[in-house]
């Protein structure tokens, strides 16, 4: 992940920072978040979405065309957010959470060879040891659909400090 720190901005609450590594094992480990990108006439467009993660890079499928796609050609900046936890307390008035936020740029993979790999590696993500059916889907499939590769430029993770507490005991 390449960065200047002056492009990002520093958590304010610093010691509610996760660890790099820790925010890592929380994409690996999630199957679903939040992808937020620029929309038509300016509006944040943020959508939910499956995805892998994968060498410092997120990858999403989609259809060839919508709003998600649009907002892609138009901008290549974009965010991603998982929540890992979200417990709520209501007698203390918070929650206990665990999140995590991408930075970085998006595009559509364009090479077939990486959207076949990319295809293959997000199916057996969510349908693994399927190869014969996987490989099905794909032939029937892969013309019709896009992927979309996330490179991540700044991740940030953050947890409730009850939650830090508990893990330093």
């Amino acid at each position: 992940m390449n960065y200047t720190m002056s492009e990002f901005r520093l958590m304010r609450r610093k010691r509610q920072e996760l660890a790099q590594e820790e925010s890592i094992t929380i994409l690996q480990k999630a199957t679903s978040g939040t992808l937020a990108l620029l929309g038509d006439n300016g509006y944040p467009y943020a959508v939910p979405i499956s995805y892998v993660y994968h060498e410092g890079k997120l990858y999403f499928h989609s259809a060839v065309e919508g709003h998600k796609v649009d907002a892609i050609r138009q901008c290549d900046k974009a965010s991603f957010c998982v929540i890992e936890q979200d417990e709520v307390h209501p007698e203390r008035y918070t929650t206990f959470f665990r999140s995590v936020i991408a930075f970085g740029k998006i595009h559509i993979i364009e090479d077939e060879t990486e959207k076949l790999q990319m295809a293959r590696m997000l199916g057996n993500r969510y349908n693994p040891d399927q190869d014969e059916a996987l490989q099905k889907e794909l032939e029937n499939g892969l013309a019709r659909m896009l992927m979309i590769r996330f490179d991540i430029e700044h991740l940030t993770g953050k947890e409730a400090k009850e939650l830090m507490n508990k893990h330093q005991q």
